[in-house]
């Protein structure tokens, strides 16, 4: 890998060419792509030790391609497999309700699958359903290109194999606010706050009462909405299951658990979080934080011009001594009896690259600051370099810490999003149960956590026999 820097650098300029000048098109974004946006040509590259893939086709199946279409451009990933590799993607589509019934009926019939998107129901669920096979002999996690993300992998590691690999961390579940409203409140700015290391759920509950007793009259006013109790919970560093590498132990009793269910609890009895659902920063003017992965964000600024949007992590946990962020993570899974597993790891050293060389980081940033404009040449969305910038330091681990649950990958009594108390999984309803209070949900935490926790004992049990334990 260490070798290619030369057709790397290059795939990176003409990448930052056509981000540059994509903004004088007259698609509907505003942009043109060309069809062939980051080809070029691969002779006399000097040759590496990873695998010979050329000419392999990987079946992916997924309810998206990895291929471009329409105006659309080749991902920087997708480039250097196709120009630097020789290999190519062969797209399978499938749908959000039968993704893993496709998966297993191609597995069972012996057609060729070869990649699936990472999803938390992968590990352990997915694992000991025999839909995956472990990365460890493709991949060589010694390798540098991995640092800052080595200990993600070995977070995931199950059974002792590598079955999750990721190559970086994606969509944090971050808050969203007006600074202009701030200041016009007499608040604290969070950023500030976040500077200083004083942004924790102490300054945010103080700041959302004040922002709420503000109101005049019959305002109708509230301190957040979104996504927020799945943020609260995992800014602890704690999970409801702990997993030593040998065997499962149900956590739910834990303290810290306890102490951020008890702040949503309060939220919920202060009436100080409102339950709609927002798709971006409401334009009102009426709820001071605004909880979401920031793919919102471009079209919160184009929707509130004046507002002066910025946005920060969750705030920390003031027994916490650093950030813990819920986030997302960048990574496919090896799907079973796969033939083509040399390829499907070198897409994943493909995505780790465009995700770390300084070069493809500033092509995505040109990218990234492009705005969206519609057919009529409104403006519909842009994201500021303040805003990205920042943004991307909270991917450094140095910063801020993410936290992976295994209960979230343990079967349909963990994890099932309903609307009713009663059917959810327990992740569900210790993730936003005492926040959201849907149907049948009790008063207490401590109501919570003794319904289920007897549930919990059970997967446990059973995995761990799985495990042999």
């Amino acid at each position: 890998m260490k070798n290619l820097k030369r057709t790397l650098a290059a795939i990176a300029a003409l990448t930052m060419a056509l981000a540059a000048t994509a903004c004088g098109g007259e698609s509907s974004e505003g942009r043109t792509k060309s069809a062939d946006d980051v080809s070029i040509a691969t002779d006399n590259i000097e040759k590496t030790a990873d695998p010979d893939i050329s000419g392999k086709e990987i079946y992916w199946m997924a309810t998206y391609d990895l291929n471009p279409k329409g105006n659309a451009d080749r991902s920087v990933a997708l480039s250097l497999f196709e120009d630097v590799y020789g290999a190519k993607i062969h797209f399978i589509e499938t749908t959000s309700d039968t993704k893993f019934d496709d998966l297993a009926n191609r597995i069972n019939s012996g057609d060729q699958i070869d990649m699936f998107p990472y999803e938390w129901d992968a590990v352990p669920n997915g694992v000991t359903k025999g839909m995956y096979d472990p990365l460890d002999e493709y991949i060589d996690l010694s390798d540098p290109i991995w640092d800052g993300v080595r200990d993600y992998a070995e977070m995931f590691k199950y059974n002792g194999h590598y079955y999750v690999v990721p190559y970086a961390t994606s969509d944090p579940l971050a808050i969203t606010y007006s600074r202009a409203m701030i200041e016009e409140e007499g608040l604290k700015d969070p950023y500030e706050l976040y500077k200083k290391g004083e942004w924790n759920w102490d300054t945010f509950m103080s700041m959302m009462k004040q922002f709420v007793a503000n109101g005049e009259g019959d305002t109708e006013r509230y301190g957040c909405c979104g996504w927020f109790g799945q943020a609260i919970v995992q800014s602890t560093g704690d999970t409801v299951i702990h997993y030593d590498g040998s065997k499962f132990e149900n956590n739910i009793m834990s303290a810290n658990i306890e102490r951020a269910e008890l702040l949503q609890e309060e939220i919920h009895k202060l009436g100080l979080y409102d339950g709609n659902w927002y798709g971006y920063f409401p334009t009102e003017g009426n709820i001071l934080f605004y909880g979401m992965a920031p793919w919102h964000l471009a079209e919160s600024n184009a929707k509130n011009p004046d507002a002066d949007i910025f946005l920060v992590p969750f705030p920390k946990d003031p027994e916490s001594d650093q950030y813990y962020l819920n986030m997302n993570y960048g990574a496919v899974m090896l799907v079973k009896g796969s033939k083509n597993a040399d390829a499907v790891a070198t897409y994943i050293k493909c995505e780790r690259l465009a995700a770390t060389e300084d070069q493809y980081k500033a092509a995505a940033k040109e990218k990234a600051l492009i705005q969206t404009k519609n057919a009529q040449g409104k403006v519909t969305g842009f994201i500021t370099e303040e805003q990205y910038d920042f943004m991307q330091t909270w991917y450094d681990p140095a910063n801020i810490k993410t936290v992976f649950d295994f209960g979230y990958g343990m079967g349909p009594l963990m994890y099932t999003e309903t609307y009713d108390y009663t059917t959810r999984g327990v992740m569900n309803n210790v993730a936003d149960g005492m926040i959201i209070h849907y149907e049948n949900t009790p008063d207490t935490w401590a109501e919570i956590r003794s319904q289920w926790s007897s549930v919990v004992d059970t997967v446990v049990d059973e995995y761990n026999a799985k495990l042999g334990g």
